[in-house]
């Protein structure tokens, strides 16, 4: 293993592309404490130091950009406008023919989707900082805090200065999608993915510290050690796949053979990734979300829907939120992986170039074979999703860590899925110079 990294940095093409994707995430990381204008830097980190858990409304949003959020910087958005105007594009191809026309027009049309997403980045962008920003006015940032400078964390109320923050934060989006992209073209890995990690991987070191101080150092060492077993577990999950056998009969063009080649159709057990639990924490967000802009008066007592959605759907404590979560997830999880992988059409290319699956019939037969594996095969990898999305909710329930617990949820899915990824990377750019790989 050693001697494979002695090797990385050996080479000098990838010393350079690994060096560059360091010193963009440095840069990314810098950007995250350099707080927005007009906010009251010393409020900020007081009521930081106080207030260690976050709301549930923002601890996705928090979590995705390293803690920037809370601080109210210049990246306090972080990626999370590109990963919802992501997965908005990839939805609309369902819904608007023209967007599936150049799906399918190849590299060309995949390039207009992209600026299709960047735009939509920058609208979700000032959306999502306007809101932030008068949720910062409101008070409402820090609501388990009684301290009344956490309700005084703007310093300029004026016009200019709420449009200048907006700005501000709108940019630092618009900067990190051009970061995350730089790495792409120019260093290792996906660069928006890196990113992501980067700004979860961040806020580790804290969570577990923080268990260490409320519960002990020994419940801290068994969590590390609880958490190292779900790792592997979700390593094992990640790279399992069903393969479904493909042979290509031969075929003359000219005086060629084409075809006559065995290869296989990858079904992953977990084929949609991290965007069920997403599209479930943003979903149970939304009747905290409308319970909270209709607060009574104060001495008044608030409505009764009111009152039980802060009961039972604003904490992930309670046993009814923890089930509509887990079975959101499944219903995603089964919807996202419809969307994405479509076996008329994968059936209809296989047929084109004369492939077929040994004992099925090619054509209708082959499309409704493998609708009936994935079918299977996502049901398995949906309880999966279920129930690593459920341990910082039990974690919050057993040792009292909030729930932005590192090992468990959106956090670990991501962690390990990119890891896996720029490893795999870096692997086959080993090969390609030296003939033997990071892995062995």
């Amino acid at each position: 293993m050693f001697r494979a990294i002695g090797r990385i940095f050996r080479t000098p093409d990838l010393r350079r592309k690994i060096g560059f994707t360091l010193g963009i995430v440095a840069l990314f990381r810098l950007g995250s404490f350099i707080p927005a204008p007009f906010v009251d830097f010393a409020n900020v980190q007081a009521c930081l130091a106080q207030n260690q858990g976050t709301s549930g409304l923002y601890e996705l949003v928090n979590l995705f950009s390293g803690g920037a959020l809370l601080q109210l910087s210049i990246f306090a958005l972080g990626i999370m406008p590109y990963i919802t105007a992501s997965i908005i594009t990839q939805l609309l191809r369902v819904v608007i023919p023209h967007f599936e026309t150049l799906y399918k027009e190849g590299q060309a049309g995949q390039a207009k989707l992209t600026q299709y997403t960047r735009y939509l980045t920058i609208a979700l962008g000032v959306l999502q900082s306007t809101t932030l920003i008068t949720v910062a006015r409101s008070g409402a940032l820090f609501p388990q805090n009684s301290d009344p400078s956490c309700s005084q964390l703007i310093t300029n109320d004026a016009w200019y200065a709420i449009l200048l923050m907006v700005v501000t934060m709108t940019a630092g989006t618009g900067l990190i999608m051009w970061l995350g992209e730089l790495i792409t073209e120019r260093g290792i890995g996906n660069g928006m993915s890196l990113l992501i990690f980067t700004s979860i991987a961040a806020s580790f070191p804290n969570s577990i510290w923080l268990i260490g101080q409320a519960q002990g150092i020994e419940v801290m060492v068994l969590v590390i050690a609880i958490g190292l077993v779900i790792v592997g577990l979700v390593v094992f999950v990640e790279q399992s796949q069903r393969r479904i056998p493909v042979q290509y009969a031969k075929r003359m063009v000219g005086r060629r053979t084409y075809g006559g080649n065995n290869t296989y159709i990858p079904i992953k057990v977990n084929m949609a990734g991290v965007v069920p639990v997403i599209f479930a924490s943003s979903l149970l967000y939304l009747p905290a979300l409308v319970a909270q802009f209709n607060q009574p008066a104060a001495g008044q007592t608030p409505q009764a829907w009111v009152t039980w959605i802060q009961n039972y759907l604003t904490q992930g404590d309670h046993p009814l939120y923890m089930l509509l979560y887990f079975l959101l997830i499944v219903g995603f999880t089964y919807f996202y992986v419809a969307i994405t992988f479509n076996p008329e059409e994968v059936a209809d290319n296989m047929k084109k170039y004369g492939g077929f699956i040994p004992g099925i019939r090619a054509g209708r037969p082959t499309a409704e074979y493998l609708d009936y594996v994935l079918t299977r095969v996502t049901l398995p990898g949906s309880i999966y999703l279920g129930v690593v999305a459920l341990i910082p909710l039990i974690a919050f329930v057993w040792v009292g860590a909030n729930q932005n617990f590192p090992f468990g949820g959106a956090s670990i899915l991501i962690i390990v899925g990119v890891g896996l990824e720029t490893v795999k990377q870096i692997d086959s750019q080993l090969q390609q110079r030296h003939y033997e790989g990071l892995l062995r």
